[in-house]
């Protein structure tokens, strides 16, 4: 694969004729930013991650990773592969501050940019390359030295002619890399690699194929699809065929509309007083509906996920009369499924979900002589304060007790 990258500071690369997708993607993300302000750990391991007992690593950087941590892992287990690395909380509002200074850049080289989470973008460049009289790979290089200039972060870019091959090439770029696949080069780059790198081959799916004697790309490709097609399933035969032969007709979707706004808590220690349940709620609802009206959209349907402290799950769901943003009107929603539905039984985890998502320009449901208190415009009133004086400037009365002290 080396002869497809290109170092930093490298002013030449492969042909990028026809290969106008980039896949980016920040480098160690939430441990990058954090280390801006602490560089004498930056040749030390360093984890992200809270303080509770079942706090799970938000982010490595690569030193801690040579020693197996991963992000999703528990602290536990990471601080066994990794007793001396430095353990950093993270900092609430920081990264999705920076990613949007992030994404502002993408957007100045194509409006085409389609994030898929706070640290990584698909960008469709093609329309872009006549007016800026530049090729793909040069934008790459360019979004590289911005993103660093500016941020104080890396990332790594994958250019290729379609999109799964873009992101391969971007995570085989990591870290602080650039990786192009020339079109007329696609099976070349894509064949030799193993059939996990399939996108949507997890691990069931890998070691069937593995049964079959398909270890690689190649295997894939070269395999019958009536075959496939017996084995694995019509869709999955196909889908996993078309993507091994290079195939991928999905385009650059920008600003895909949401379909859901939720926020959850895992607790430290089990819970089992469904009065400290509900307070959890309204914490999780105020930050679901401050959400929802700071990107102007409401939503139908209220549901809770609950997971007990063997691990059972469950969620339940209820559709309200009206589309709501208001944080009243989904505690009470998320208070009456969580008693009809959990009334017992020590919680681990708790969380709140709104869905069926559209504009809030509709307005709201009016009433005709209603002494009911207008809620949202309390609401309303109250996100204008945050804004100005904090997250904690004003919190429902119910909740000052816990948050402080």
């Amino acid at each position: 694969m080396s002869r497809f990258r290109v170092g930093t500071g490298d002013t030449s690369w492969p042909d990028d004729t026809g290969c106008g997708l980039l896949h980016v993607d920040m480098d160690a993300f939430f441990a990058s930013v954090e280390l801006r302000s602490r560089p004498e750990l930056a040749h030390r391991p360093v984890v992200v991650a809270g303080a509770g007992p079942r706090s799970v690593v938000l982010s490595a950087n690569y030193h801690a990773r040579e020693f197996g941590v991963r992000s999703a892992m528990p602290v536990g287990a990471a601080k066994r592969l990794c007793p001396q690395a430095v353990y950093i909380p993270p900092t609430r509002g920081l990264y999705s501050e920076v990613s949007a200074g992030v994404m502002e850049i993408f957007r100045e080289f194509t409006p085409l940019v389609e994030p898929l989470s706070l640290d990584e973008a698909f960008l469709d460049v093609r329309g872009a390359l006549k007016r800026l009289a530049t090729t793909p790979a040069a934008i790459g290089a360019e979004i590289r030295r911005r993103v660093a200039e500016e941020h104080g972060i890396t990332c790594s870019v994958g250019v290729a002619k379609v999109k799964f091959i873009a992101k391969l090439a971007g995570g085989l770029a990591k870290p602080d890399g650039m990786v192009v696949v020339p079109a007329a080069e696609t099976l070349a780059f894509l064949h030799p690699l193993p059939v996990s790198a399939l996108w949507g081959v997890g691990k069931r799916t890998g070691e069937h194929l593995k049964q079959l004697g398909l270890d690689t790309i190649a295997d894939v490709a070269a395999a019958p699809l009536p075959r496939l097609r017996r084995s694995l399933g019509v869709a999955v035969g196909e889908h996993l065929h078309a993507l091994a032969n290079g195939h991928d007709d999905r385009e650059v979707v920008p600003d895909a509309p949401e379909k859901s706004i939720g926020a959850e808590v895992t607790f430290d220690v089990d819970k089992h007083d469904r009065a400290e349940l509900g307070l959890e709620l309204l914490r999780l609802s105020e930050r679901v509906a401050g959400t929802l009206r700071a990107k102007e959209i409401r939503g139908r349907t209220v549901s809770i996920k609950v997971r007990f402290a063997d691990f059972k799950t469950i969620t339940r769901a209820r559709t309200l009369a009206a589309a709501t943003d208001v944080a009243r009107e989904i505690h009470g929603t998320a208070v009456e499924l969580l008693a009809e539905h959990a009334p017992t039984g020590a919680v681990r985890l708790i969380g709140v979900r709104v869905d069926g998502l559209g504009s809030a320009g509709g307005g709201e449901q009016l009433t005709f002589e209603s002494d009911a208190p207008r809620w949202r415009d309390a609401e309303v009133a109250a996100d204008s304060a945050r804004s100005r004086y904090g997250a904690a400037a004003v919190r429902p009365a119910s909740l000052l007790s816990r948050q402080d002290g």
